[in-house]
């Protein structure tokens, strides 16, 4: 890790029996292995990654990276009507790693960005949702974890259907023919 530059920001989400800000209610497996179970989670975002100790189940790492696939008007748009994360009424979260198929890192960054925005439309249903669900993106691929994203979610007891309508509506794309990978784990405040 030594390598990794220190003006970034970092986020580690840890599993354990310890409930801090979170309170697991699941853990489910949408495709392939399934992560353990545990009573809480920490997300803990700073400039290092912190450590799995004191009977953790799980510990998973990412960064916050550059925006990548965003065009500079949408970029502008979602920022405009997205609303950030820890606001009072968002009581209940979400922590979804996803990891892709090799097939989708083969191929060339214009046509993962046809298949993600211009045929899945990915950008357009999540904005749909916006500033209801509020969401951050962390990438995980480079550091040789066992996810390539991991998104977490935060969002009010009364748009707990919208996030259920937009998970549904993203795992139709065409984009979700390339994750290999993927747990949803569900988490009250």
């Amino acid at each position: 890790m030594n390598n990794v530059a220190t003006n970034i920001t970092r986020v580690s989400f840890v599993a354990s029996d310890v409930v801090s800000d979170w309170r697991i209610e699941r853990v489910h497996a949408v495709r392939g292995e399934s992560l353990a179970t545990a009573a809480g989670l920490a997300r803990v975002e700073g400039h290092a990654f912190s450590d799995a100790v004191g009977g953790a189940a799980w510990a998973l790492h990412g960064v916050r990276s550059n925006e990548r696939y965003l065009e500079r008007e949408e970029k502008q748009r979602l920022a405009s009507i997205q609303q950030g994360l820890g606001r009072d009424d968002s009581k209940l979260g979400a922590l979804i790693p996803i990891r892709k198929a090799d097939a989708w890192w083969e191929l060339p960054q214009d046509e993962r960005r046809a298949v993600f925005e211009a045929r899945s439309r990915h950008i357009a249903i999540g904005a749909h949702y916006l500033p209801a669900v509020a969401r951050r993106l962390y990438h995980a691929r480079d550091l040789g974890g066992p996810f390539d994203f991991l998104t977490w979610f935060e969002f009010a007891d009364a748009d707990a259907g919208a996030f259920d309508e937009l998970l549904g509506r993203l795992r139709e794309t065409e984009e979700w023919q390339y994750v290999v990978r993927e747990v949803e784990v569900r988490v009250r405040r």
